[in-house]
């Protein structure tokens, strides 16, 4: 019996190959199409460009003699601001700046506003840089105001409580892998919105449950949990719906979804933040996660070379024509896109193309 069933699979294998592609496409066409169009919809009707910042603010100046006055007599005056700051003031030979670092993006944002006042007025003096400081507070918790009120505005999410609103415009001062994560969380809004719309659920609750999906990062350099723990302690405060806590605490699957809602805005958070030029990851992250791909499709018999592409969505494998027929073939793409999904974490999809090349050569003499 084994042997006439290897005969049989070896006879009749590119038929068979052939008749699993079919029955396979058939049932995924007609969702993948729907699917498609869903999506394309919303990522066109809402592509929210994003300003990419880093970790550290720059601050112009006219000529370098003002960083003498900065540095001030034996330091005095760098370290005054620094101690009333809290930050970091990097004065270096880089012509035309200096730079402020802080792992506090407030923080570091009054103290990029303080010294840019302290250089237009010219004097640099621990009684001014007080001064300033305190001029400073003033004007960034009008512009995180403001900029909550516009997040809320551009979202069409007009019943949150005010200091709710001011928390959220914090996340102005925010990044994660370079990306704005206030305008990042209004295009989860708008995307977990259209979503939402197409497939005839919630709207409302996907509008909301995405805008504040990230507000833990308002407060995360300061409170101690995870973003999602500490933004469902938030909302929890301001008696925000049961149903939209949930959907903020499971967006990073650490909580199991209670709604199909809540499973939008872990794809509208997806797409979001796969949109190419979206996010900087650090290069070493990139080519180990490139490399990962490789070794794993390289750890599977047969296969001769792999070629990680795309930023890694695409892993092109290519296979030794005398140890892998047709049907080996699509089994051993089912079986390296089962080890990635089971091994690496990824947004969205990573397509995996096996190729078989057969190459007939013949000389003419």
């Amino acid at each position: 019996l084994e042997k006439l069933t290897k005969k049989i699979e070896k006879e009749y294998s590119a038929d068979l190959t052939q008749r699993i592609r079919k029955l396979e496409q058939r049932g995924i066409d007609q969702y993948e199409i729907k699917a498609k169009e869903i999506l394309a919809t919303a990522m066109q009707s809402y592509a929210i460009s994003h300003a990419t910042e880093i970790t550290t603010s720059t601050v112009a100046i006219q000529n370098d003699e003002i960083k003498g006055r900065i540095i001030g007599k034996e330091g005095r005056n760098i370290r005054a601001f620094e101690k009333v700051t809290g930050v970091e003031l990097i004065v270096d030979e880089t012509p035309g700046s200096v730079m402020i670092s802080c792992f506090n993006p407030i923080r570091r944002e009054i103290a990029k506003i303080t010294l840019e006042a302290l250089i237009k007025d010219g004097r640099v003096q621990p009684a001014r840089i007080e001064a300033e400081y305190e001029k400073a507070q003033k004007l960034l918790a009008k512009r995180i105001k403001d900029a909550g009120e516009a997040a809320v505005y551009e979202a069409g999410v007009l019943d949150l409580p005010e200091k709710l609103i001011k928390v959220l415009g914090r996340l102005e001062f925010r990044t994660s892998y370079g990306q704005n994560v206030l305008w990042h969380s209004v295009e989860v809004s708008l995307l977990g919105a259209q979503i939402a719309s197409e497939l005839g659920l919630d709207v409302n609750l996907c509008k909301k449950a995405g805008l504040l999906h990230d507000i833990g990062k308002a407060l995360d350099y300061q409170v101690e949990g995870s973003h999602t723990d500490i933004g469902a302690k938030i909302l929890e405060k301001f008696d925000i719906k049961e149903e939209i806590i949930s959907a903020v605490k499971s967006h990073h699957e650490e909580y199991p979804y209670e709604s199909i809602e809540a499973k939008i805005i872990q794809i509208a958070d997806q797409i979001s933040g796969a949109r190419p030029g979206a996010r900087k990851d650090t290069l070493e992250n990139y080519l180990k996660r490139l490399g990962d791909l490789e070794d794993i499709a390289l750890s599977f018999q047969g296969v001769e070379k792999v070629y990680a592409l795309q930023g890694g969505r695409e892993v092109r494998v290519f296979v030794k024509t005398d140890q892998i027929n047709d049907y080996e073939a699509q089994k051993l793409a089912k079986n390296i896109a089962s080890k990635i999904q089971d091994e690496l974490r990824f947004p969205g999809e990573i397509k995996v193309n096996v190729i078989r090349e057969t190459r007939i050569i013949e000389y003419a003499r």
